[in-house]
């Protein structure tokens, strides 16, 4: 049992590295805990999780899958199911990191109208530059 759960934190870290996180314990808990709408898991649950002492239960494992772009059967067994279609999910770019990525998530929150303000707020600061 040990030898799968270290496969899958491989597995794990490799998500976030593909999805522009550095593949931590701190930047998974916060990570993990805005967008879980269960009970909040522990810094500990999430570094067992990419230490190898532990495999989080399927609502967690579903959370994950979302938040990293990967596929849930994938991330948890490292084989893609037989006959699924799938939208592929871009990679993140190398220099953006999890702050970047926190940043774009939250705009992504935000009413249109926020939206608006935010766009022209940004594209007034690279005129800037």
């Amino acid at each position: 049992m040990g030898n799968e759960r270290e496969k899958f934190s491989q597995r794990l870290a490799h998500a976030m590295q593909q999805a522009g996180y550095e593949p931590r314990p701190t930047v998974l808990f916060h990570l993990f805990n805005t967008r879980y709408r269960g009970r909040s898991v522990t810094f500990q649950t999430t570094s067992r999780w990419l230490g190898g002492r532990a495999i989080p239960a399927q609502d967690k494992l579903q959370v994950l899958a979302d938040l990293l772009g990967a596929d849930p059967h994938t991330l948890r067994f490292g084989t893609s199911p037989r006959s699924r279609v799938a939208e592929t999910r871009a990679t993140w770019p190398v220099g953006a990191g999890s702050r970047e990525r926190q940043v774009i998530d939250a705009f992504l929150r935000l009413p249109p109208k926020k939206r608006e303000l935010v766009g022209e707020l940004v594209k007034a600061l690279a005129d800037e530059a």
